[in-house]
């Protein structure tokens, strides 16, 4: 079976089973829309190589009792009284700088460059942001 490609949202529609079954399957699946082409893919395929080109370069610390989780050139930062509360903590500050960076972050020119990120924390449950982040992904 080859890649499909739809020249309309109209032709695609037509073929949404087909064109969902070749994301499923891994094969290339594209969408023209005017001027602009986009790509269908499947979710896990597309998170694990996320998590594969992203790394998440996270440093934890014990400090003063407690745990800071930090990732270096982020804006994102966490504490927690254990290992794991900092990690769980991360997680929900990864959430809200995806939910802030959809809502205007995207288009600063700090942040442009986290797209890839973005994609995998909205992607991942948080068991799956958690083994990204102490690299057992």
């Amino acid at each position: 079976m080859s890649a499909v490609h739809y020249e309309s949202y109209t032709e695609a529609r037509a073929h949404l089973k087909d064109l969902l079954d070749a994301a499923s399957e891994g094969r290339v699946a594209t969408v023209r829309r005017d001027a602009e082409c986009a790509a269908v893919v499947d979710v896990e395929r597309l998170r694990h190589h996320l998590s594969l080109v992203c790394p998440s370069k996270a440093e934890v610390v014990a400090e003063a009792g407690g745990w800071s989780v930090f990732i270096p050139g982020l804006p994102v930062a966490a504490d927690g009284a254990s290992f794991d509360e900092a990690i769980g903590e991360m997680v929900d500050a990864l959430r809200e700088y995806a939910d802030d960076w959809q809502d205007r972050l995207r288009m600063a020119p700090n942040h442009q460059g986290n797209w890839g990120l973005v994609q995998l924390i909205a992607l991942s449950n948080d068991q799956q942001l958690a083994d990204w982040l102490v690299g057992a992904a």
